[in-house]
């Protein structure tokens, strides 16, 4: 347990992305963020000096060596999630990584060992789980309101074929960045995968193909759930597929169903009795947050000191940001798992990986490791 008058010192790694989350870190009640650390040095001096950052680092291995540093916030290319969340817990720092916690199953379950034997927390900050989307749909099954749970299905479809992206997106297997579709499912009935079944459909252009071997151009697995009469259906695509992106679930009760919006700006649609459907507009969550960091929810959050509004704009993915942050820090000062603890990460991307290689295996049914 953390002293009640100590903030968690946290660095954030990888400043892309990671930037989105600096003022964050800055505003909430329980943290001070002590460093970043970035290998191109002159864009780590451009976030530094934007966010009044004084402790800057272009090693990741010096970072760790910081003996006031208490935990880590890694936001780096996929390839580099496993070994470097398990260099950070082997050094002793509660570690955070953005999605997936890996890219292999011996990563995966390395990491829950590497978790055990540290005593650290970790989390995957998996936004799906903390989209306004997510918790109005919890709040309506933890009240009662869906009834018991029938089936599940989730989505994330994105055409990333245009120049621009790092190049190790290009080709890059479906299923190896499927949490965004699977987290939700697994989060809101409180279980974990057991089995997947999945296809591959389509082909990718040929110089796709070539970096990973994996020709599809979407995958469709269905999940068989543990210690559970539940079955769950999840697609992913990625290239050479043409859609608006979405990134989605939906949730079918014998009391209500909630369906994600078809097209961005409908609005979500809860199904009752039956025939009624209604569309609806979903709140806010700001209200469960410490009030200085709430406003992080929303879009076009200006920061008045330092007027840098190209660096702080609030309600990415759904509002989530502010709430990924809030509960690694309180993981931490409580001493307690996060909500994507290791054992959770793992089930989730190695439902994913595991999807994938029965996807190549024609759909053979694979079994996912139990962490």
């Amino acid at each position: 347990m953390v002293e009640a008058s100590r903030k968690i010192k946290v660095a954030v790694v990888g400043l892309g992305f990671g930037a989105e989350f600096i003022p964050i870190y800055q505003r909430h009640p329980d943290a001070e963020l002590h460093a970043i650390c970035q290998r191109n040095e002159q864009h780590l001096n451009e976030i530094g000096d934007a966010f009044g950052v004084e402790r800057r680092f272009t090693s990741f291995d010096e970072l760790l060596q910081d003996p006031d540093l208490d935990a880590v916030h890694i936001n780096s290319p996929i390839a580099d999630h496993g070994h470097m969340s398990l260099q950070a817990l082997n050094a002793g720092k509660h570690t955070a990584c953005t999605v997936p916690m890996a890219t292999t199953v011996e990563e995966c379950l390395q990491l829950v060992e590497a978790r055990d034997r540290s005593g650290k927390v970790y989390m995957m900050m998996e936004t799906a789980i903390f989209t306004r989307e997510f918790l109005y749909a919890k709040d309506l099954h933890d009240s009662g309101k869906l009834g018991r749970i029938q089936f599940m299905r989730g989505s994330h479809q994105q055409n990333m074929g245009l120049p621009g992206w790092p190049p190790y997106w290009y080709g890059f297997p479906p299923m190896h960045y499927a949490t965004h579709a699977v987290s939700p499912l697994l989060a809101i009935s409180d279980t974990m995968a057991e089995s997947v079944v999945c296809f591959g459909s389509g082909r990718i252009k040929d110089e796709y193909v070539e970096k990973y071997n994996s020709p599809f151009a979407a995958e469709t697995t269905l999940i068989k759930l543990r210690d559970s009469n539940l079955a769950c259906e999840v697609t992913r695509s990625l290239f050479d597929t043409i859609r608006q992106y979405r990134e989605s679930f939906d949730v079918y009760g014998t009391e209500r169903s909630f369906e994600w919006e078809q097209l961005i700006g409908d609005g979500p649609v809860i199904f009752s009795g039956y025939e009624d459907a209604e569309r609806i507009e979903v709140p806010d969550f700001g209200h469960l947050l410490p009030p200085e960091i709430a406003p992080f929810t929303l879009a076009g959050v200006y920061d008045d000191e330092n007027e840098h509004t190209s660096f702080i704009q609030g309600g990415g993915h759904g509002g989530s940001h502010p709430h990924l942050v809030h509960e690694f820090v309180r993981a931490i000062v409580e001493d307690r798992h996060s909500v994507a603890d290791a054992r959770r990460a793992a089930n989730w991307t190695m439902t994913g990986v595991c999807a994938h290689e029965s996807a190549l295996q024609g759909g053979k049914r694979i079994d996912i490791p139990v962490a």
